[in-house]
């Protein structure tokens, strides 16, 4: 209780220390600037817009580096003129997460400002029109008590969005770090009042990135609430399959049961997109010369689609899990218990593939490996050659510079004398170079003899 108390204590001495620099720095920049306007120089305006622009960009520096609570507690401290002014500085970015921090007064006092930054709502609800899923417009908090959905999509809902979910509907939603942050035995369960629960990863694959997104599902009175960080494909295209085919859907639960479905297609083409690369990658392995840049940008690919089939394979893993808990819940009719095992069966197809795709990433993997050794002993083989060659040279020319040449040569002019050791040192290299290559090309002839030779003795016997 005490570690708690000084821990609350020190916080709001921070926020205190925070508030305290910020008061200052627009005292300060009061005070500058009344003293610039009051003298009389030349380019006045223009000194006044670059003294102006210096403490706007200090001030500015030091806000975006408080947390959002922190910079709420400050806005809500400061008289309604600096506390406008300090808003205006801000990063929009920032201005969605730091209003769900402030008081409703003071919420409403932004939001009716120019300058507010607020993002626009990310909430969709959907109904069943003429038995296909209709999306209703919801731009306010009353078209959303008008509307009778079967689902309700949420993307990085704001602090009203979840005021209206609860209001509305009765329903808390979970917070955004539960998503991640949940042990698996937690991700699947059932509330006393009857609320399903569940929290699954769905892919995310583009050309630069791939990830897996925590989404969160919540079965509440017949109604699907879906809440995730950011759009998905397979969201998309399940809005699409339901707007376009009659009967798609009846009710939350088809939603869901089609929303696994379509995870399953969607890593099932992202495990195709996988054997495309890796055969483009294996034909350039299998070439007979492979460079080490080459290598290089294959190893990052191998690593980047080993990645990738990872992730498919996680991602499955825990559809499967989450189905397996829906139908061990009995919380399907039917016809969903029968959509719910043809998925099942559609992921262990899937596991075979993955697993493939592991066996062949390890080979196209070695392979790469076995090639990057191949260049890496051919150049110890050529400094091994060079080596050989200059040693004799070497020993002649260290006989060469001892005195007892000299006195052996001195009846002979020493241009002649040392212009033939010379040609005698180059012609040695020369003909250690030829034995060399002598006994080199001798051993590749021999090679494949000596092999056919042991298989035939082998045959034989």
């Amino acid at each position: 209780m005490t570690t708690l108390h000084d821990g609350a204590t020190g916080q709001v001495g921070n926020e205190g220390q925070q508030l305290r620099i910020v008061q200052e720095l627009l005292a300060r920049q009061r005070r500058v600037e009344s003293l610039v306007h009051r003298q009389d120089m030349p380019r006045h305006q223009l000194v006044e817009e670059m003294v102006h622009k210096q403490h706007v960009s200090e001030l500015k520096g030091r806000l975006d580096r408080m947390a959002p609570d922190c910079l709420a507690r400050i806005l809500e401290a400061l008289p309604q003129g600096d506390s406008v002014l300090v808003w205006e500085l801000l990063a929009p970015e920032r201005g969605d997460e730091i209003l769900d921090e402030l008081s409703d007064a003071l919420r409403d006092t932004f939001l009716a400002s120019q300058a507010s930054p607020r993002k626009p709502i990310m909430l969709s609800a959907f109904d069943l029109h003429n038995g296909r899923l209709r999306q209703i417009p919801i731009d306010s908090r009353e078209d959303l008590v008008r509307a009778r959905p079967i689902w309700v999509d949420l993307i990085a809902p704001s602090r009203t969005e979840r005021k209206w979910i609860e209001e509305i509907f009765g329903l808390q939603l979970p917070d955004a770090d539960d998503l991640t942050d949940l042990e698996e035995s937690a991700r699947c369960y059932i509330e006393d009042n009857g609320e399903v629960h569940l929290h699954s990863y769905f892919l995310l694959d583009r050309e630069d990135e791939s990830r897996s997104v925590a989404v969160a599902f919540v079965l509440h009175d017949n109604i699907l609430f879906s809440m995730r960080g950011e759009e998905l494909p397979v969201f998309r295209l399940q809005r699409l399959r339901a707007r376009i085919q009659p009967g798609y859907v009846t009710e939350g639960k088809d939603v869901l049961i089609d929303l696994y479905a379509a995870d399953v297609e969607y890593s099932a083409a992202a495990l195709e997109e996988i054997y495309v690369e890796l055969e483009a990658v294996g034909r350039t392995v299998l070439s007979p010369q492979v460079t080490d840049d080459q290598a290089a940008e294959i190893l990052s690919e191998i690593a980047q689609q080993e990645d990738l089939n990872g992730r498919i394979r996680r991602n499955v893993l825990d559809t499967r899990r989450a189905l397996s808990f829906l139908m061990r819940g009995r919380l399907l009719s039917p016809g969903q218990h029968d959509d719910t095992r043809q998925i099942l069966r559609d992921i262990e197809s899937l596991d075979g593939h993955t697993s493939f795709l592991f066996g062949k990433i390890n080979f196209l993997m070695d392979a790469t490996v076995g090639f990057i050794n191949i260049n890496q002993n051919k150049r110890v083989s050529s400094l091994t050659t060079i080596s050989v060659i200059f040693m004799p040279m070497n020993i002649l020319a260290g006989i060469g510079g001892m005195s007892e040449f000299s006195m052996m040569t001195s009846g002979i002019p020493w241009p002649f004398a040392y212009g033939a050791f010379v040609a005698g040192v180059v012609a040695i290299g020369w003909i250690t170079l030829v034995a060399l290559r002598f006994f080199e090309k001798r051993k590749l002839r021999t090679g494949p003899d000596a092999m056919h030779e042991t298989r035939a003795e082998a045959t034989r016997r």
